[in-house]
């Protein structure tokens, strides 16, 4: 008789699950860690969060990894299957949001380095909109997320797996200020790489 494939996780993880003789380990996982939607734990959780990893790839499955952040709760429950995070006015490229056009398919990874050490993945299929389309669907959306800064769009992700990361290997970060005067001297980062760098390194002997 042939068993029904597991409800979560692509072909190719269970393939090599099969090889690796992990199969039974993954199905507790999936089966114990893995839900189809937000748990309330998991919404109070990314209500207190202020940045997020993305994951996007386009048609031909390159891929591209993205970060946001905001005040905690700038990422929006909706509901149990739903969120939204606005995206703002940035270097003009849409790297994330042109992948979602192309590949609708977003990969989110919450961690919380300071206090509890654990991660949130969450996976679903994303859709673009622009501030008052969204409104006029959703009235409930937080305004004033970023003050002085209004939304050009939201990226609006229907849920479809919602896991934890381990907490094992997450670093402890200390929130610390950014140091004065950063941001009227420098407001933007974009020459990082390539302006000469003025520390010297001692030399090995």
């Amino acid at each position: 008789m042939t068993l029904p494939p597991p409800p979560f996780g692509s072909a190719g993880e269970h393939q090599l699950q099969q090889q690796l003789g992990t199969a039974d380990r993954a199905a507790r996982f999936y089966d114990q860690q893995v839900r189809p939607h937000l748990t309330p734990e998991m919404r109070d959780f990314i209500g207190r969060q202020a940045m997020v990893f993305l994951a996007t790839a386009d048609s031909h499955g390159e891929c591209d990894a993205s970060f946001r952040a905001g005040p905690p709760g700038f990422v929006h429950v909706i509901d149990d299957h739903t969120l939204a995070y606005p995206e703002f006015r940035g270097n003009g490229v849409l790297a994330s949001a042109g992948n979602m056009i192309e590949n609708p398919h977003l990969g989110m990874l919450f961690v919380d380095f300071t206090h509890h050490h654990v991660g949130l993945h969450v996976n679903g299929v994303a859709h673009l909109y622009r501030d008052w389309d969204l409104r006029s669907i959703h009235p409930g959306l937080p305004t004033d997320i970023a003050p002085g800064r209004s939304p050009e769009m939201w990226v609006y992700l229907t849920i479809e797996e919602a896991y934890i990361h381990c907490s094992k290997y997450i670093p402890h970060l200390e929130p610390a200020p950014r140091p004065a005067g950063r941001d009227a001297a420098r407001p933007k980062d974009s020459d990082y790489f390539t302006r000469p760098r003025t520390t010297h390194w001692p030399s090995i002997p």
